[in-house]
Parts: structure tokens; C-alpha cells; sequence
């Protein structure tokens, strides 16, 4: 009894002392077999769900916007019989594109209406929900799921349809809508490709077919208006103006809820406020604003307050995430290079690389506080915003190991019970604190253990798994987000998309890999 109650006052001392991450180490536990498979046999089921087809009525419905039943066609693409099947069957509208597109910005999407889904030759799967098309960085993490549930041939058709979208749309779209067109998402190509690639048996005319989309989507990030004028830096940019029109009902008062801020805040807003040319006459949010609220969402992380208030300052910025997939690009390109025998272009692409690098820690990289940081090239200097996307470093190969480890150090910035929160802020925003998303947990857990951390990697792998394990036992469903610090789905964002998605696409992937890679 005496050997009991010492072990009970024991316990109850660590638990004073203990941080809430700590604890959740402490309490964590390796999720068995028969815990799991209940989510693996929903996931399982999901990829036929989620996955999408000009074939079929589903995938022409846009829950966002509501026009719904509109397929738009490239200028000169033929039109298969089986979409022409469609238009009795679900009173399908085909349209075509003004004009033939070349590159991103070239056709002014306010032309273009009413809006619509455009065209792509494969089958695809969708993340969910009002997200009901092919977006370009989900599908990374969609496609190593699918490689994992040995769906091979569904994972390169998706690739295939993004070179399709080069040809056609003039770049890798933030999705496969009309009101998309201006603007990309975080280049995810050529990791896309080498999942593909490697996951099958060689295939090198596939790979040369490969590597003629990979320069494409390069260049896009290499030329004004993405690169900044100096070094060789890139930013996010989106090619139209205006307000988007892709906010679901829950972010309707988005825009209004932002110009009260800024009119209550006239110190800040005056840069992004100008005066009404309507009735009653007042104030309206600007040119300023609305360039960098689209270049935000081409970044994919919409919203927070990473690039400032509402991150109404992303063009300013070069962001840590964008600059370290390039530097990953190039060296894909090396290597994609150097197995088609092309050495000289591989020697290219190689001084690329490692002369972006010089950049990254020129310009990201802060070695007093060990973390790599956006940098503001309006105000010329680094932001002090600790964001998530210092692990992208880590996960493209960019960070020396002296590096790798000091971020790896500051890893209890991020760490909570159900993993890796994206920012330490509480702001309201979907893409801050408490909450924790499929990609940044995947990028954090693969950069920690490229660089040996791999007992870090574990634990966040564990920790996240066990979090969606016992979210799915409550609800039966996977969701886009979780609060990762009350291990829940149970969300209540003020900025920005506040109805938290089920299905999910890149959740559904993530999970297949962490599972399979480092809980088995």
C-alpha cells in the first residue's frame, strides 16, 4: 500500500508540473489495429466519394457559388461524346473559353459569366464538401494518399490533368474554375511527379513528358509579377481585382467585417481603405487590399494574420513556404534531369538551387532566434510572425543540419495535443492558433525525420493519429481542420471560412502516410 500511494504522489507531482504538450506526451499512446481501422475502412470508402468526373452530374455542382450545371471548354478542345451525354442528362450548359489561354492573367475573369467549372480529361478527387473541384497544393497531399491505397492510376491522371492545365488554362490553377484562372497555388508539380514516378515501375518517356510541365510551372514563379524585382525571390500574386467570389455563405460578411476594422483602426487602414465612389459616399476597402486578400489565397493559407492584419500585406512579402518549393523544384529538376541523361541541364537547375539557397538564408533565415522567417521586401525587413512553414526548410532539404536543429529546438512553439498548431497566435483566423492542418503536420513530421529527429516525428505522428482516430469514433467522419489543442473538430473561426469540411482529401492522405510510415 505504501509502495502504491508513493507512485500515486508521484504521478500527481509530474502533473503540476507537466506543460499541456508535455502532458499530452506523457498520455499519449500508439494507436493499435483494431483502434484505427475503423477510420482506414472510411478513408477507403471516401476515394470513391470524393472522386470527381466530366462524366457524371455531381462534379458540375459549385456549393460555393451556386452556378451550378456550367462546363466550360479550352477555345479549341473537341468535346467528348460523353460530356455532350450530359447535356439532357443534367440540363449541362457547355461553354467555351473567349479565348486560347497561354499564361496565368491573360483572360479577365470578370469576362467570364457566369461562372464555371472547367474541363479536365481524368477523373480526380475533390478535398469535400463546398470544395467540390480539383484544387493544386491539396492535391499533393491527396495524391501520397492515394499512392498509399495503391490507387496509382487515379494519382497520375491527377498529375496529367494539372499538365492539362498548363496547356490549356496557362498554369496550375488554384482550381479547375473559371473565377481560378488568375491565380496558381504553392508549387507542389514536381514533388507531385517524383511521388508518381517512384511509387510505379519506371516509366521514362512519362518522366520526359513530365519534366516539359515541370519547367512550365517553374517559369510562372521566375518572371514579375511573382518575382520581386532583386535576387530571386518569388510572392504570391493574383492577376485579377476585386473582391473574390468564391466565399461560401458562412464568409459573406468577410469583406464587411474587415472594413469596420480598418475604419476603427484609421492608422492601419489608411493604406488599404480609399473613398467610396457609391452611395452613401464613405470609405471602401482598396486596390491595396484586395490584391494582397487574392495573393493570400493563392498561397493557399486563407486566412490568418501571417502577411499582417488579414493578411492584407502578402504582396509585400517573399514567404518562407513558396521560396522553399522552388529551391525544392530545382533540385527536382536536377534530378529529373540527370535520370533522362540530360547532365548539363541538370548542372542548370543544380546553380539554381543553390543560389536560391544563398537567398533563403540571406533573407529567411534568423539565427538568434532559430527560425526561418517571411521576409517584407516593402519594409525590408524579416517579419517576427512564428509560423509553421519554418519546418518547410526542413522538408525541402534547404536547412543545414546546425539549422534543422535550432528550428527542431523551437518545435514546443507548435507542439500541442493533437500536433502542430499552425501559429502560436490566437487571431480568429482558420490558419492560426488553436488549429492544426493535414499539410503542415505531414511537412513538420517529414523535415524533422529527413534530418533525424525521428523520435520527434514519431510523437507528432502519434499524437495527430490518435486525434483523428478518436474525433472519427465521436462524429464517424474526417474533417479539414482540427483545434489541436482541445483534440477536437469542434471549431469556431472568426475570420474567414468558418464551417469546418468534412470528407476530407487531404486529411484522408496525410493520415495514410503517418500511419503507414511511421506507426507501423
Amino acid at each position: 500500500m505504501l509502495t502504491y500511494t508513493r507512485h500515486l504522489f508521484f504521478f500527481l507531482l509530474c502533473s503540476l508540473w507537466l506543460t499541456p504538450a508535455a502532458w499530452a506526451i506523457a498520455t499519449s499512446h500508439h494507436p493499435t489495429q483494431e483502434e484505427t481501422r475503423p477510420t482506414l475502412n472510411y478513408i477507403a470508402a471516401s476515394w470513391k466519394e470524393l472522386t470527381r468526373s466530366m462524366h457524371e452530374c455531381k462534379s458540375l455542382v459549385d456549393p460555393k457559388t451556386h452556378q451550378n450545371f456550367l462546363l466550360y471548354f479550352p477555345k479549341d478542345f473537341p468535346i467528348p461524346a460523353a460530356v455532350q451525354k450530359l447535356k439532357t442528362h443534367c440540363s449541362l450548359i457547355i461553354k467555351r473559353l473567349p479565348q486560347k489561354i497561354n499564361r496565368l492573367g491573360q483572360v479577365d475573369v470578370k469576362n467570364i459569366y457566369p461562372d464555371g467549372l472547367l474541363y479536365l480529361p481524368n477523373p480526380y478527387v475533390i478535398p469535400g464538401g463546398m470544395f467540390n473541384e480539383m484544387y493544386g497544393w491539396d492535391s499533393y497531399f491527396i495524391i501520397r494518399g492515394l499512392i498509399k491505397a495503391k490507387k496509382l492510376e487515379l494519382a497520375r491522371g491527377m498529375v496529367e490533368n494539372f499538365f492539362f492545365e498548363i496547356d490549356h488554362y496557362g498554369a496550375i490553377l488554384n482550381a479547375n474554375r473559371t473565377y481560378y484562372l488568375s491565380r496558381s497555388q504553392p508549387p507542389f508539380l514536381t514533388s507531385m511527379i517524383r511521388a508518381v514516378y517512384q511509387s510505379a515501375l519506371p516509366d521514362l518517356p512519362w518522366l520526359a513528358k513530365a519534366y516539359h510541365y515541370a519547367r512550365k510551372d517553374y517559369q510562372l514563379w521566375t518572371v514579375k509579377p511573382h518575382r520581386f524585382n532583386h535576387a530571386t525571390l518569388a510572392r504570391y500574386y493574383d492577376f485579377s481585382h476585386g473582391p473574390v467570389p468564391e466565399l461560401d455563405d458562412s464568409a459573406q460578411d468577410y469583406y464587411a467585417k474587415i472594413l469596420q476594422y480598418f475604419k476603427t483602426h484609421p492608422k492601419i487602414g489608411k493604406t488599404y481603405l480609399s473613398p467610396s465612389k457609391n452611395p452613401p459616399f464613405t470609405v471602401s476597402l482598396n486596390h491595396n487590399f484586395y490584391k494582397s486578400d487574392r495573393a493570400m489565397r493563392e498561397s493557399g493559407f486563407d486566412t490568418s494574420n501571417r502577411f499582417g492584419i488579414f493578411s492584407a500585406a502578402t504582396t509585400d512579402f517573399a514567404p518562407v513556404e513558396l521560396n522553399s518549393l522552388l529551391y525544392k523544384a530545382e533540385k527536382d529538376l536536377a534530378w529529373i534531369a540527370l535520370t533522362l541523361k540530360k547532365t548539363n541541364e541538370a548542372k542548370y537547375w543544380e546553380k539554381k538551387a543553390a543560389l536560391r539557397l544563398r537567398h533563403i538564408n540571406q533573407y529567411f533565415w534568423n539565427e538568434a532566434q532559430g527560425f526561418y522567417f517571411d521576409y517584407n521586401f516593402k519594409q525590408k525587413r524579416q517579419s517576427t510572425y512564428i509560423y509553421a512553414t519554418s519546418f518547410y526548410p526542413l522538408w525541402t532539404g534547404a536547412a543545414s543540419r546546425h539549422q534543422a536543429k535550432k528550428v527542431a529546438a523551437n518545435l514546443h512553439h507548435f507542439e500541442r495535443q493533437g500536433g502542430i498548431v499552425s501559429s502560436p497566435y490566437n487571431t480568429g483566423a482558420q490558419w492560426d492558433s488553436p488549429y492544426g492542418w493535414a499539410p503542415l503536420q505531414l511537412i513538420t513530421i517529414e523535415g524533422l525525420n529527413r534530418y533525424g529527429f525521428k523520435d520527434l516525428a514519431h510523437r507528432l505522428s502519434r499524437k495527430y493519429i490518435h486525434m483523428i482516430v478518436k474525433n472519427f469514433n465521436h462524429d464517424k467522419t474526417i474533417h479539414e481542420k482540427y483545434d489541436v489543442e482541445s483534440q477536437t473538430a469542434k471549431t469556431h473561426v472568426q475570420v474567414g471560412y468558418k464551417v469546418n469540411v468534412i470528407g476530407f482529401g487531404w486529411t484522408n492522405g496525410v493520415f495514410l502516410v503517418l500511419l503507414n510510415d511511421y506507426l507501423q
